[in-house]
């Protein structure tokens, strides 16, 4: 499906699914060439908060003054999202985190309470961040060697990534070339 995403141009999105095994991978491809790039945004404004995002599979999401960092991993997918919701993936990535170390906790089982106890002053700055009560104070960057993700905002700072910079990122899931043979 090809369209038209503010900031991000027009673009081609790709889903590839199996009803038999349950894969699904989707990317956005910008019609452009962007090369490897990190978008910024200082979320410093409520109107922040809805800059939309568009995060391909291949890009790497940090909030660096909180030292979090979501990497794509062999089964990413993309995805377009606000910042806002990106916020809201960061705390449920962190709850879900939280369960865990609770429920070793419970059971007895060698887990430190010093963890759970940052990852909810992570919880807290991020909930109140996406209430718009912590602007001015954190931001979000996309860091993508493939240059399919952005952020869209006038206030976004987009750069190119140098080759030592693309090096250390996680690259996303490899791409899948099927052939008519490996359709039934």
């Amino acid at each position: 499906m090809s369209s038209e995403i503010p900031y991000f141009g027009e673009h081609t999105q790709i889903t590839i699914s199996c009803e038999k095994c349950g894969m699904k991978q989707t990317d956005f491809i910008p019609e452009e060439e962007r090369g490897a790039i990190s978008c910024t945004l200082s979320i410093e404004k409520e109107e922040h908060l809805q800059a939309r995002v568009v995060r391909g599979s291949s890009g790497t999401l940090r909030i660096p003054e909180l030292d979090l960092e979501v990497s794509p991993g062999t089964q990413s997918s993309g995805y377009v999202s606000n910042v806002e919701g990106v916020l809201n993936r960061f705390i449920d990535i962190i709850r879900m985190m939280m369960r865990q170390i609770s429920s070793e906790i419970d059971n007895g089982e060698d887990s430190n309470e010093e963890n759970l106890d940052k990852l909810f002053q992570l919880e807290m700055a991020l909930t109140a961040l996406a209430k718009g009560e912590l602007l001015g104070e954190l931001s979000l960057q996309i860091l993508d060697p493939k240059g399919h993700s952005i952020i869209g905002h006038d206030d976004m700072v987009k750069k190119e990534l140098s080759a030592e910079e693309v090096a250390q990122l996680d690259p996303g899931p490899a791409p899948i070339i099927m052939g008519s043979e490996d359709v039934e």
